[in-house]
């Protein structure tokens, strides 16, 4: 994997948690204003019932912020919709929150009294869901997740070594945009399903990439295997960390340019000490064997033996120059 890094022209990072801090927060409500949810702390509480028995990291945010209004009522028949969102019954409703995902698939538009707000939300970077009640829009939640201040350096970095990046994110597109045209990257795959993340990876590869994908989730694994170097950090999963080709001991997105270059670096050194130890036993070898011993050329076999080991120690100490390359993020 090491070796392979020095060819890669294509990062793909995981946005949540590899470019972004991954703590994602409840930064505003809105609500159409039903007599069923009339304010921000019932569709707090109706949210925080559905998304009580998610894992997810939004659901986790959504879930203390609830906690933090009031009490959140019990929720039944919870049903994950892989990629659209969450659905259970709560005091005899179903409720749905999701992303435009899952409105698309239940046909819904977004309410004009929200769509204003939902749309300052998506262009400042923020996540949107709906939360649906009975088959209607009852309001949506901002959610963000801070960019890494380290993120936007790294992709300058990468750019500076001729390599492009890409995100990849299950966020709705304008979210995804909005953050990266605020690092710089080069290209998004949106509203990717954790499924499908490893297709973004073979149409990288089909386009004449050599990628590396660089994330830290269980949906990361299938990509991390299949990128020409998977590329874990060192707060991922271990199913992430068992894909991986290469494991990053921090989180820094920084780090992986650090890799790069040390991969870069020991090509160039195997390459020199290849030609070094090559031109010697092409030149040497031939002389001690007296091969020029017409023309009065005649290398004595003690002073081969000799050269030999200097050839030996020349090779090694060429290759712990190795050590004066930084690594670290800068």
């Amino acid at each position: 994997a090491l070796e392979r890094m020095r060819t890669v022209d294509t990062v793909l990072f995981d946005k949540t948690g590899t470019l972004t801090k991954g703590e994602h927060v409840v930064s505003d409500v809105a609500v159409t204003g039903e007599e069923s949810v009339p304010d921000a702390a019932a569709l707090l509480a109706l949210a925080g019932a559905v998304e009580s028995d998610s894992e997810h990291p939004l659901a986790r945010a959504i879930v203390s912020a609830a906690q933090e209004r009031g009490p959140v009522p019990p929720a039944s028949g919870f049903r994950a919709l892989t990629g659209r969102g969450v659905q259970a019954d709560v005091d005899g409703a179903r409720v749905a929150v999701g992303g435009p995902a899952l409105l698309r698939e239940l046909d819904l538009d977004v309410p004009a009294e929200l769509a204003g707000r939902t749309g300052e939300w998506s262009a400042r970077g923020a996540s949107v869901l709906h939360v649906i009640r009975d088959g209607r829009v009852v309001g949506a939640l901002a959610l963000e997740d801070d960019i890494r201040p380290e993120s936007a350096r790294a992709v300058d970095q990468l750019h500076r070594l001729g390599v492009r990046v890409v995100m990849i994110t299950g966020d709705a597109r304008p979210v995804a945009e909005a953050v990266a045209a605020r690092l710089g990257v080069d290209e998004v795959f949106a509203e990717v399903l954790p499924e499908d993340k490893d297709r973004a990876v073979t149409q990288l590869q089909q386009r004449g990439h050599r990628v590396a994908m660089v994330g830290d989730g269980v949906n990361d694994a299938p990509a991390l295997a299949r990128a020409d170097v998977g590329v874990a950090i060192g707060a991922g999963t271990d199913v992430a960390i068992e894909s991986a080709g290469v494991v990053l001991a921090s989180s820094d997105p920084r780090a992986v340019i650090g890799v790069i270059r040390l991969s870069r670096a020991s090509y160039r050194k195997m390459v020199q000490n290849l030609a070094w130890g090559a031109g010697y036993n092409v030149v040497a070898i031939p002389l001690a064997a007296g091969v020029l011993a017409w023309a009065g050329v005649v290398l004595a076999p003690w002073a081969a033996a000799v050269l030999m080991s200097v050839s030996t120690i020349i090779v090694a100490a060429n290759a712990q120059l190795l050590r004066r390359v930084d690594v670290r993020p800068t």
